[in-house]
């Protein structure tokens, strides 16, 4: 049966000259021309769009704003924070460079290196955070890339952003930064030197737990570099998820405000409970990395680390007993949320390696959502009971 010529016309101008408050999402995998020489102008690179898996106009608009947060030249989107790291990697060295990377590193990003990009040629050095306080000394003529975190998982020890982005230029090495647990509001590390900035967006930038995202942000030689590789690779986010972190976006400086001070009352009491061993926090005097993370944060972050003591039976007990906060992976949401290191970001690695990360088995993370303040240190309360 033919179908009515109305039903398979695409939509023409009217629809496209529509003004529209919230970002429109483009749900479509492919653009239509309307000539020959329309189609050879956007291979010369003068406007309009192909193909999504190329670029798409919703996912065009977040990229702008992410660059904008960042105080970034251009930024583009992928489809996870894993998908960003890689694709970044891909695009930024060779078989033969040097990658230096902290020790204490995402789990994902440690094993992303040691088993997928030293396979492929890539010298990959772990350095211990106390290295990173001389940074010149971490480099080697054949160093091409320097990545850390700061705040780093889980531990949230703190790097000198600046004296490591000036080490590298020195040596003409690029540096790049995963700004995941501090997010553009608390960090601006572009602005310290680093050349790229790499986000897990979908912790604090998206802010409510229903979208799996990555971003770059830099200058624009550096993301079109990267933006050739995302083509070759098909990493790009879709419109949808697109168009939440969008939304998310828009309330991604009251949420980190919140959860700023929450962490920081939470981070306070734990300090003086003796039932526990440690507690990590940039914002406590005790932190040993507190006036870095003064100098270089406007915000202290969302997440707090504390070391329960006892191995790691006492820490899986007191996981067991949390009540209000969920127990769960990820981090940055409205809900606050509890993980054990050894079982998430540091499953697998070994004695050694939690070491030098940091990292100890008796070791809870918590992300701090937008509870209230007393009711978690009253759920963090009775779990140490």
């Amino acid at each position: 049966m033919k179908l009515p010529t109305r039903l398979v016309q695409r939509a023409k101008a009217p629809l496209a000259n529509v003004d529209s408050l919230t970002l429109p999402i483009y749900e479509t995998t492919t653009f239509v021309f309307d000539s020959a020489k329309q189609v050879c102008d956007y291979n010369e690179g003068r406007g309009r769009y192909l193909y999504s898996r190329y670029e798409n106009p919703t996912v065009v608009a977040v990229e702008q704003t992410l660059a904008a947060l960042e105080g970034a030249e251009a930024a583009i989107l992928l489809s996870s924070g894993q998908a960003a790291t890689s694709t970044a990697l891909l695009a930024l060295v060779s078989a033969g460079d040097e990658v230096v990377c902290s020790a204490a590193i995402y789990g994902g990003t440690l094993h992303l290196l040691t088993e997928i990009f030293a396979r492929l040629g890539v010298v990959v050095r772990f350095a211990r955070v106390e290295a990173f306080r001389e940074p010149e000394k971490l480099l080697t003529d054949r160093t091409r890339l320097v990545w850390f975190e700061s705040p780093i998982n889980p531990t949230l020890r703190c790097i000198d952003i600046a004296a490591v982005a000036r080490a590298c230029r020195t040596r003409n090495v690029l540096s790049v930064i995963d700004n995941t647990f501090a997010s553009p509001v608390n960090q601006q590390p572009l602005a310290l030197g680093v050349n790229l900035v790499m986000h897990s967006a979908t912790k604090y930038l998206n802010g409510h737990t229903d979208v799996t995202a990555g971003v770059l942000a830099g200058d624009s030689a550096l993301i079109g570099q990267i933006e050739k590789a995302r083509r070759r690779v098909g990493g790009i986010i879709d419109p949808q998820p697109a168009y939440a972190l969008g939304r998310g976006l828009k309330t991604l400086a009251v949420r980190v405000e919140r959860q700023n001070a929450t962490a920081m009352a939470v981070a306070e009491w734990l300090s003086r409970d003796r039932r526990v061993a440690a507690v990590y926090h940039p914002g406590l005097p005790s932190h040993p990395d507190h006036e870095i993370a003064k100098r270089q944060m406007r915000g202290f972050g969302g997440m707090v680390c504390v070391d329960v003591g006892g191995g790691y039976d006492r820490a899986a007990r007191f996981f067991d007993r949390l009540q209000l906060f969920q127990r769960a992976a990820s981090l940055g949401g409205v809900e606050s949320l509890c993980s054990l290191p050894v079982l998430t970001s540091q499953w697998g690695h070994t004695d050694e390696e939690l070491r030098e990360a940091g990292v100890t088995r008796s070791m809870a993370r918590l992300s701090i959502g937008l509870e209230d303040p007393d009711d978690l240190i009253a759920d963090l309360d009775q779990a140490l009971t």
